[in-house]
């Protein structure tokens, strides 16, 4: 081979380095998007959380001394804190429980289980707004259910009028967006082979016991993604809580009840400067110190991951 003909292959790419090249072009629009609409702000977050910043003025440096602040002398990092632990610890697993019984409900073979399927996640397709307002018409002292309540002879609460029961009543309104972790199970639970249940079967196993030793099992890693999802979704709980506290959604809601940690960080950034807001900077640090919280969690469920998540190996 020539030198000459050697030079010219070495000016056409061979199929896989077209292909490689193709997938890096088509990735591209995302790489740049994410660098300039991402990644850079998020970097230029970290920088500011370090300066005293009111968007007016240009950054001011001043090292700790917001998170010191935060640690140190700030009650509602911590009012929002509780707040938030309580919607994760409380609303993830009553949803996560929900969730797999209807879906092990609608795997079911029986009439109409297309038509039941479809109802399940017809609330999530209305609008996310439009549906907080619908439950606080529903929640309402005298709504829809409190009125069935009074004809039982139970007096019903008054859900987001009253500082003790706004969590709650959050916790009820969030089942009405349980129709696509359904869907999700639903998904995991027509990828567990029949052949299971047929031996388990064979070998006298019923009900609860095939559920508890091959369904769950083989759910594992969709019910590990729910978990992991619904946890991260929980900690940014936002416009629920703005939309349900008014106009006191700067103190978030009666008693403070509902003044979630990314409504405090928003007021904290947006917010009136009367009442704390337009301090950039702070709610930098507020966003960095959230998004530590949930990277520790995620990293210690991917830990435990690992005592409980069955992943099939397909041999």
């Amino acid at each position: 081979m020539t030198a000459e003909t050697s030079k010219i292959k070495r000016l056409f790419l061979r199929p896989a380095q077209k292909e490689e090249l193709t997938g890096w072009l088509f990735a591209l629009p995302w790489i740049i998007g994410f660098l300039l609409f991402t990644f850079g702000p998020m970097m230029y977050s970290l920088i500011t959380s370090f300066s005293n910043y009111n968007i007016i003025k240009p950054p001011e440096w001043i090292g700790f001394e917001n998170y010191e602040t935060m640690f140190t002398k700030d009650p509602l990092f911590y009012k929002s804190l509780y707040n938030t632990f309580w919607m994760v610890i409380i609303k993830t697993p009553l949803v996560l429980l929900a969730s797999i019984s209807i879906a092990l409900l609608l795997n079911i073979k029986m009439p109409g289980e297309k038509f039941f399927r479809g109802i399940i996640y017809l609330p999530n397709v209305l609008s996310g707004v439009a549906a907080i307002f619908l439950w606080q018409w529903i929640l309402s002292p005298k709504g829809l259910f409190n009125t069935f309540l009074d004809l039982i002879g139970i007096k019903g609460p008054s859900w987001f009028v009253d500082p003790v029961w706004t969590k709650p009543g959050m916790v009820v309104m969030g089942m009405w967006w349980i129709g696509s972790g359904v869907i999700i199970y639903l998904a995991g639970l027509k990828g567990i082979p029949q052949e299971l249940y047929e031996a388990a079967s064979i070998d006298g196993a019923e009900g609860w016991t095939k559920i508890w030793n091959i369904t769950l099992p083989l759910l594992s890693p969709t019910i590990f993604f729910q978990v992991v999802t619904s946890i991260i979704g929980a900690f940014q709980i936002f416009t629920t809580a703005l939309i349900l506290s008014g106009t006191d959604s700067a103190l978030g809601g009666p008693g403070q009840s509902m003044l979630f940690y990314v409504l405090y960080l928003y007021n904290r950034a947006f917010g009136r400067v009367g009442v704390g807001g337009l301090q950039m900077g702070y709610a930098s640090a507020l966003a960095w110190v959230l998004f530590a919280i949930i990277l520790i969690i995620t990293a210690i469920q991917l830990w435990f991951s690992k005592r409980w998540v069955y992943y099939e190996s397909g041999e």
